[in-house]
């Protein structure tokens, strides 16, 4: 398939620019005559809703929690980017597209890329109009912070808990969409399927999650705003929740998967403590503007780290990185930590840890200075582990986190299925092969208030679209195909749990795709994913019925889809025979042990097509040209 991204011509300043004057308009009158459906509510869902409730459009909104602002958006913790220099550093809206393509390690687009950039100070001043409320200085000016990848502070932040207040401040402009009628909402529902008339996106299929029925949404769009996949590793820093079956539904619609193999591992976790947790804990990555990063230089090294002295401590990336520092990028401070642990100088009881020491802030700024910026992270520390960051190092380790790949969109932000919209997480393009920190807000936040009402504006005012109701066949066959499946799943009757299953896949996929990769180890998954498969559609048990609340059944759904989009994530880790980001492959890496491009023949998207059912997916490539930010090997040493 030959991607069309449909970049616009000019400077690349101009871009976005030129781009909105030469959209097509719909008037403000023939704007209630659409429906868009939005599926998600957060950042990007809850943006995108009330934006295009508030230009006019009729709106369908969907969750699968109770309530919006039950978002998985609301546990992001650190802060959002813009580029408004307040520091008066030299920061620039150039500078943070800079840094953004270098930080994805030059595999995102350009023209996407920059036109975050432009939109981040927009959000900036929509979120305190809508009264976020932001870290500020002495002064009451907005405060800022530092984070992995750059040498300016840009991050806007309040204190530790910047997703939720980010997430209240869309939900209050989304429920006030709900209260003028131009906003329908849907909780506790999951999108089962998309329908596809004529060959484009007219509606989707819901199960509602509390009595069981099958429902059928018509409308002349579809935004999907439903998150990424790191949950097919099981165990991730995500929401329970969070799932790939929206997005998987779509790709096997028509809609092209890209760069799935794209995932990032975030460095500031709570290691794993045993077999039977469900979910990780992340740790912000603010932590690492003032805590400093060490293991002991002796391998077994048994001692508390109060016993320590100072030169028998290996502060790795302080001296492997004098020009970043503990503020390199994820996918580099991941990858170090890995490396000091597997030649034995991890800490703690699995050995599979180290430590992120605040004792330097504390002296420096005192308990109350540290306790102001970090104190509800510090909490939540001691909370779960039992220990007081304030008087012993933190222990972290790298987990599963943000996935960089997603559906393929264009530059309106379409798949590859007119009509399919896909925003934030979901879609693959603004981040390359690694997010830099605190860029995951700024675009969800960027497509769903500034990109979508514009380009959604103009596939309506360029598309006929025919009338189409929920008893179209289309529809008809869409909800049957969706009750054969849970039929199926309710049928199986085996003696192994969903989460039994889940875990397996989890170990696999951490164990042979996880954050270094080598084609024997891919290989090999490639041949464990579908026999587990197999044992999952021959021996899972799924308890429950399909007319009541079951989640069980929830679960079997989600896990299913998993067992497969496993193998297409796993295939393209395979076929990327680089290093690049948060893509590891050992066979391509430097003397020093630093992910080694290979631009001659990797600088492209990889996008998959479904061909079907036990038939191998085809791959299409999007080439990647950087006319601004020029090809160079990354370093931040």
């Amino acid at each position: 398939m030959i991607l069309d991204s449909k970049i616009p011509g000019g400077s690349i300043e101009e871009k976005w620019t030129k781009h909105k004057f030469e959209l097509k308009l719909v008037n403000p009158a023939n704007k209630r005559k659409f429906t868009v459906i939005v599926v998600g509510t957060g950042l990007a869902g809850a943006s995108a809703a009330a934006s295009l409730g508030e230009l006019g459009y009729n709106v369908k909104s969907f969750c699968i929690q109770d309530s919006p602002r039950r978002a998985h958006s609301i546990a992001a913790q650190g802060g959002i980017n813009a580029a408004k220099n307040y520091k008066n550093d030299g920061d620039s809206v150039y500078r943070l597209f800079y840094d953004t393509v270098k930080g994805g390690d030059f595999r995102a687009r350009e023209a996407n890329v920059h036109r975050l950039a432009e939109n981040s100070n927009l959000i900036i001043d929509q979120c305190v109009a809508q009264g976020v409320p932001f870290g500020r200085e002495y002064g009451g000016l907005l405060d800022n912070r530092s984070f992995g990848g750059t040498q300016v502070s840009r991050t806007f932040y309040a204190r530790g808990q910047t997703g939720q207040q980010l997430l209240l401040g869309a939900y209050q402009a989304l429920m006030r969409q709900v209260a003028a009628g131009k906003v329908k909402m849907f909780p506790r529902r999951e999108m089962m399927d998309l329908v596809v008339i004529d060959g484009k996106a007219r509606g989707i299929i819901v199960r509602n999650l509390i009595t069981g029925e099958l429902e059928s949404h018509v409308a002349d769009a579809v935004c999907l705003c439903t998150g990424g996949y790191g949950n097919v590793y099981y165990l991730s820093t995500n929401a329970q929740g969070s799932n790939v079956t929206a997005a998987f539904r779509a790709y096997k619609r028509g809609a092209l998967f890209a760069n799935p193999c794209y995932t990032q591992i975030h460095p500031t976790c709570i290691p794993r403590h045993g077999d039977l947790q469900s979910k990780l804990t992340l740790m912000s990555e603010s932590l690492r503007n003032d805590g400093r990063i060490w293991v002991p230089r002796k391998a077994g090294d048994t001692r508390s780290p109060d016993q320590i002295p100072e030169e028998e401590r290996y502060y790795y990336l302080e001296e492997k990185y004098p020009s970043f520092g503990n503020l390199v990028p994820r996918d580099v401070a991941s990858r170090n930590a890995k490396q000091v642990c597997d030649a034995g100088l991890g800490v703690g009881n699995t050995k599979q840890a180290v430590y992120l020491d605040f004792a330097d802030a504390i002296q420096r700024m005192g308990v109350a200075g540290v306790s102001a910026k970090y104190g509800n992270l510090f909490q939540m520390y001691e909370k779960i582990t039992d220990e007081d960051p304030y008087k012993v190092p933190m222990r972290i380790f790298p987990a599963i986190h943000y996935t960089m790949g997603g559906l393929w969109v264009d530059y309106d932000l379409m798949s590859t299925i007119p009509g399919c919209f896909v925003l934030g997480e979901a879609n693959f393009s603004d981040h390359g092969a690694n997010r830099l920190g605190a860029s995951a807000l700024m675009q969800g936040l960027s497509d769903g208030y500034f990109v979508i009402p514009f380009t959604i504006g103009g596939y309506f005012a360029g598309t006929k679209l025919e009338k189409v109701s929920e008893s179209d066949a289309a529809f008809e066959d869409c909800k049957k195909q969706t009750e054969e499946r849970i039929h199926k799943l309710l049928s199986i009757k085996g003696h192994r749990t969903v989460n039994d299953i889940h875990r397996e896949l989890g170990n696999i996929m951490w164990e042979y795709v996880g954050m270094a990769r080598n084609e024997a180890g891919l290989k090999t998954a490639l041949e464990k994913i579908p026999a587990l498969r197999q044992e999952f559609w021959e021996n899972v048990n799924v308890l429950g019925s399909e007319g009541s609340f079951n989640q069980n059944l929830e679960r079997a759904g989600r896990v299913a889809d998993f067992l497969e989009f496993a193998e297409v994530l796993t295939l393209d880790a395979l076929h990327r025979k680089e290093s690049c980001g948060g893509h590891f492959r050992e066979e391509s890496q430097t003397p020093e042990g630093e992910a080694k491009r290979d631009d001659e023949n990797f600088c492209y998207v990889g996008a998959w097509e479904y061909k079907g059912d036990g038939i191998a997916p085809e791959l299409s490539k999007e080439p990647l040209t950087f006319d601004n930010v020029h090809l160079a090997t990354r370093s931040y040493k």
